[in-house]
């Protein structure tokens, strides 16, 4: 990933206070900041450095990493032009996601290579972490905010084409494991270097753990994933128990990881405790399935090609019968502290939002944590776990 854009050499700083990072919390440490990079994480004061701890500051996190996201900020990534997208990507940048994967919802070739062309120049310029296609091979069954006219079958041309436009930019892809061709997808994927994620499915608890596990055995890193768990897929039953079951089962074996979308609306809070509880937080990303309302007041707005509406805070699609929910209108730190409030643990909570998803993205060796080395991207929050200041790249955001 390349490094934020800098305005020259930067001295060594310090930071102090409570750390909370990859599952632990540390009161007393000093942080010390160099060259945008975390040179130390110790209790040694370094009183010799500078101060850089905002006021009020009474815990330090990680900067979150968000693996699923289509917007914010009144944009876009599936509909926008660059200037959009850059809006989108640097909401939630100063939201406090210093990572950030672009989502692309179901749509013609056309649209997702142009769309995959367009946001490949933001992962070349570090602004995005990576692209995420949620379809277009998806059931219609559970297409959920996805235009159904927009689903097709697994092709190898299709994904030739997106991946060729990518050139590696491309994180994960979002498809129905009951598909013809699911299993030879799953191959064309792990062989470009995407990640297979399950989602929009309405597949058998033996269809979807067959595919899950057969991702697991190919991948030679990281493991499979499975696209905001619950929401869009068949519901468990005692008789049937579905893609969400079998999810669960290999999330509690460590096979793969599940998204929740934590947000009070997607999900109840005991919904998401009951899953941190099961499979633990290394299992676990916190996500915000954002769409362009996020960050934004309650009115019309569009998610690809389909008009939504949102009311309190809640986005549905403004056509058809269900009305089915059309994506988050949360940040990843609301998220985290609506995680925090139902029950979860903060350390557990802020894992599953920085430490997991950074190594989804194979990108542990760089973010993710408030360890020496990785990249200083840093959130300052205060005893409300309210957003003080946001660090990415030891520079100040905003």
């Amino acid at each position: 990933m390349p490094e934020p854009a800098r305005r020259g050499p930067q001295p060594p700083f310090r930071l102090h206070g409570t750390v909370i990072s990859a599952g632990r919390r540390e009161p007393g440490t000093t942080v010390v900041v160099t060259g945008g990079r975390i040179a130390e994480v110790s209790r040694h004061a370094h009183p010799e450095l500078r101060d850089a701890t905002p006021p009020g500051t009474a815990v330090f996190v990680p900067g979150l990493v968000d693996v699923h996201c289509h917007g914010g900020g009144g944009t876009d990534f599936s509909s926008s032009d660059e200037k959009g997208a850059h809006a989108a990507a640097d909401f939630h940048r100063r939201s406090g996601t210093t990572s950030l994967v672009g989502s692309l919802v179901s749509s013609t070739r056309h649209e997702l290579v142009a769309q995959t062309l367009l946001l490949r120049r933001l992962v070349d310029d570090g602004i995005l972490a990576g692209i995420h296609l949620e379809g277009p091979f998806l059931s219609t069954r559970r297409c959920g905010a996805q235009d159904p006219a927009r689903l097709v079958d697994p092709a190898r041309d299709l994904v030739d084409a997106v991946c060729d436009a990518a050139k590696g930019a491309i994180s994960s892809m979002t498809f129905a494991p009951e598909l013809p061709g699911a299993d030879q997808l799953v191959e064309w994927l792990v062989a470009a270097g995407v990640v297979p994620s399950i989602g929009h499915t309405d597949a058998s608890f033996d269809d979807t753990i067959r595919i899950l596990l057969l991702a697991r055995r190919l991948m030679v890193f990281g493991r499979p994933t499975v696209t905001h768990l619950f929401n869009g897929m068949r519901p468990i039953h005692h008789r049937d128990p579905g893609p969400a079951a079998a999810a669960l089962g290999a999330a509690a074996t460590a096979d793969a990881v599940v998204e929740l979308i934590g947000d009070g609306v997607h999900l109840d809070p005991g919904t998401v405790t009951t899953v941190f509880q099961l499979v633990g937080h290394d299992n676990i990303a916190l996500v915000t399935d954002a769409m362009a309302a996020a960050g934004m007041a309650d009115g019309d707005y569009r998610l690809g090609d389909l008009a939504v509406t949102v009311s309190q805070g809640v986005a549905r699609l403004a056509d058809g019968e269900l009305r089915s929910i059309a994506g988050g209108t949360s940040t990843l730190l609301q998220v985290v502290r609506r995680t925090i409030a139902g029950g979860v643990a903060p350390e557990a909570a802020v894992a599953a939002a920085t430490a997991t998803p950074a190594a989804v993205l194979g990108l542990d060796g760089e973010i993710g944590a408030i360890r020496r080395g990785l990249r200083a991207d840093l959130l300052a929050l205060d005893r409300n776990w309210q957003l003080l200041r946001v660090l990415r790249g030891g520079e100040w955001v905003g």
